[in-house]
């Protein structure tokens, strides 16, 4: 049965937007309209956000592992950095859920049929996007071919990355825990461009940042934590005190040359947004920059 083409329409859509409104959100310590990197700006990943889309309008008529390597060789023609792997692996087996079904309910069915041949493509688009501090691993390396399906593979990085931890779990830190700090702001009206930077402090405050712990260690990782956390405790984001401590926190992520980049944060606001729009949670505004509501914010 094929897929209807305003299902596909639906899916490149709201994988666009995503992708859009993650990085024109004012998050701490990531690439944002008044922040770029030495090696990467919105451009690049708005051209990266156009290519996936393209790929992943297809999701549910091909496999998980086509997905991820299609979207990163698409994505190595528009950009020469890594600028979306975490973004994909994610959004791929999300969009690989059938219309009729609720991502809560139909994620599990599209983990447990993932094979071997998914792992191969993912490790070969893993190998092409070439992410920082990748390091080696004593059971299914990256660099080898692997044995086990991308499930299971993912599963022995699970205690590690995040990323990882939602094919093991279903995704709850994206459909459950995510969505409902989302959906905490849902009565924000002064702080609505703030909504994002809320849930990538509460997803730092919780697990740092895989990223970052690969690269420069788990105790800056637990330091993120407790900064992170530290914000959230104050008063922002309406009083002076919680903005200057968030402005503080932004300034310490983007030091010594965005060493401390949450990379793995971003991804998974990309794929919570992504949930968002996918079942009609919230409207993004005119050119991706902010978000509505459907109920709530409703004119």
């Amino acid at each position: 049965m094929s897929t209807p083409p305003s299902w596909s329409r639906h899916l490149q859509q709201c994988v666009l937007d995503a992708c859009l409104l993650e990085v024109r959100s004012a998050k701490p310590g990531n690439v944002t309209p008044d922040q770029s990197f030495a090696d990467m700006s919105v451009a690049d990943f708005e051209r990266s956000a156009q290519a996936v889309s393209a790929v992943l309008q297809d999701a549910d008529r091909q496999s998980v592992g086509t997905s991820i390597l299609r979207s990163i060789q698409a994505t190595r023609q528009v950009v020469d950095s890594n600028t979306n792997l975490g973004i994909v692996l994610l959004l791929a087996p999300l969009a690989s859920v059938p219309e009729e079904q609720s991502l809560s309910n139909g994620i599990l069915p599209v983990l447990e049929a993932l094979s071997v041949q998914d792992a191969k493509d993912a490790f070969e688009a893993i190998r092409l996007a070439s992410p920082a501090g990748l390091g080696e691993a004593e059971s299914q390396d990256v660099a080898q071919a692997p044995t086990e399906t991308l499930r299971q593979c993912m599963l022995l990085a699970a205690d590690r990355d995040l990323i990882a931890r939602q094919y093991h779990d279903g995704f709850q830190g994206v459909l459950h825990q995510g969505l409902g700090w989302l959906q905490e702001t849902a009565s924000w009206r002064d702080n609505q461009p703030l909504r994002v930077a809320f849930v990538a402090l509460q997803l730092m405050q919780q697990s740092g940042d895989s990223l970052i712990a690969r690269k420069v260690g788990e105790q800056a990782s637990r330091d993120v934590a407790r900064r992170a956390a530290e914000v959230l405790a104050s008063d922002w984001p309406s009083g002076e005190f919680g903005r200057n401590l968030f402005a503080e926190f932004d300034a310490y992520l983007r030091s010594d040359g965005n060493r401390l980049n949450p990379g793995t944060t971003a991804d998974m606001i990309a794929a919570i947004l992504f949930a968002a729009l996918r079942d009609r949670l919230i409207i993004p505004t005119a050119q991706s920059t902010s978000f509505r509501f459907v109920d709530q914010d409703a004119a």
